[in-house]
């Protein structure tokens, strides 16, 4: 199993920035996913940005450009950089990890962009 933490979320006018992050429980090398998910009121939960065992990242068209997600190995940690908000942006953020079959998600975190 492997727990993740997301300790911060934020508030920001739209065009601005802001850096999320997520701390397993496990070196990141051995989890299979962590993955950066988001959920707005009224919709359903969506894969924003996700970074595999290997340093491979994937995207959702709508951040493209915009989001980048890195790792700190040493750390275990993942931090997702978020630039040039939109308000469409607002949402929940979950931190999501997946190892050998199972997944944990972390409690969530608010960002809300005002434009």
């Amino acid at each position: 199993q492997v727990l993740v933490v997301e300790p911060w979320g934020g508030s920001v006018q739209a065009g601005g920035t802001l850096r999320l992050s997520c701390a397993a429980s496990r070196i990141l090398s051995s989890i299979n996913t962590m993955g950066w998910y988001r959920q707005a009121p009224g919709k359903e939960r969506e894969l924003v940005a996700s970074v595999s065992s290997g340093g491979i990242t994937n995207y959702a068209d709508s951040v493209k450009g915009r989001f980048t997600i890195s790792r700190d190995v040493a750390k275990n940690t993942v931090f997702p950089q978020m630039n040039t908000l939109k308000p469409e942006d607002t949402a929940v953020y979950y931190c999501r990890s997946y190892y050998r079959g199972y997944e944990n998600w972390g409690q969530g975190t608010q960002v809300t962009v005002s434009s």
